[in-house]
């Protein structure tokens, strides 16, 4: 956990030092990410992969609500981070411009933790999974609980993103 924090703050650091074309980057940087389409509670999302350890430090840092916005056939945006082994995790929302949903999944895809998170919130240690995690999804904040996502549900992650351990 101590490694994740201290890197997220390192990536910060250097968001802060590009200025105002950060926005910009990461609506690119978005452009390349891989993505996938899952069901939660039966209803559709599509989610930028994020499985290397720098797409995982920017994560949805600067994204703007248009770019979150639902697809047109109403398919939700959002994000799935993808870790190498179960473990404690905790996100801050430093940058990020937007509020969010958080699930915290295991490698079973059972929620294990949740969270509303403030947009711009940079204290650290406010959004633990609360339980080891290999996945973190995240959504505009609302969408969870609209579509009644809770702690101990589970979420068919696609073999694409499992992990073997």
């Amino acid at each position: 956990m101590k490694t994740v924090v201290v890197a997220i703050l390192v990536l910060v650091v250097g968001a802060a030092l590009t200025g105002s074309s950060c926005g910009t980057r990461q609506a690119e940087e978005l452009d390349k990410l891989g993505t996938v389409r899952i069901t939660i509670k039966d209803k559709p999302f599509e989610l930028w992969i994020a499985d290397a350890y720098a797409e995982q430090q920017q994560g949805l840092m600067h994204v703007s609500a248009e770019r979150m916005a639902a697809l047109p056939d109403g398919t939700q945006r959002g994000m799935i981070f993808v870790f190498d082994h179960e473990q404690q995790l905790n996100f801050w929302m430093k940058n990020t411009i937007i509020p969010l949903d958080i699930a915290y999944l295991d490698s079973a895809g059972k929620v294990v933790g949740m969270h509303t998170m403030a947009a711009l919130d940079d204290r650290i240690g406010q959004y633990p999974s609360g339980a080891p995690a290999l996945y973190a999804i995240e959504v505009n904040a609302g969408v969870f609980n609209t579509i009644g996502l809770h702690v101990g549900d589970v979420v068919d992650i696609p073999a694409s993103l499992k992990r073997t351990p």
